[in-house]
């Protein structure tokens, strides 16, 4: 069975200064944290803020392609979580009315899922495995604090260089 789940934000763990995008079923009280990459982070992070590049990222190129392509992302489905690896699908629908599957990296699917206002699914049995129940009460407090994880997250990322991303 699949949940349907939202994108709380991007945030910074501490000590390891290491991303995490943030989600939260919505009819529950369970959150599941899933470490991604910095420039993953910052894709993440613009969709959700409605920024845009000057030029298009690579998770814009994917939805324009989408787009041309005549495809719909009906949702991005997050399956299973294998040694410690979070593994993801994008479910597409083409001319034809077909419905098509691609393994994706989660933080991928999250970023391309934002930037087309697709649902975001997550597997039932893992979110009760990996997921974190955090009460209402809780959660409004860590909301509350999440201006001061968002100034973390964009002094972080004035820290960037291009070079960090060479391969």
């Amino acid at each position: 069975m699949l949940v349907q789940v939202e994108v709380v934000g991007v945030r910074i763990e501490m000590p390891s200064n290491q991303p995490i995008v943030l989600l939260k079923e919505l009819e529950g009280t369970r959150f599941l944290p899933i470490w991604v990459g910095a420039v993953e982070a910052t894709a993440i992070a613009f969709a959700q803020q409605g920024l845009e590049a000057q030029r298009p990222l690579t998770h814009d190129l994917i939805r324009d392609l989408l787009d041309r392509l005549d495809t719909t992302l009906t949702s991005v489905h997050i399956t299973e979580i294998k040694d410690g690896i979070f593994y993801a699908e994008l479910l597409m629908r083409n001319a034809t009315g077909a419905i098509e599957a691609l393994s994706v990296r989660p933080s991928d699917a999250i970023a391309v899922a934002l930037r087309t206002k697709s649902n975001i699914m997550v597997n039932s049995q893992m979110l009760d495995e990996v997921g974190i129940d955090i009460p209402e009460q809780i959660a409004n407090e860590v909301s509350a604090s999440g201006d001061q994880e968002l100034e973390a997250f964009r002094e972080f990322l004035d820290g960037i260089n291009p070079e960090d991303f060479a391969g």
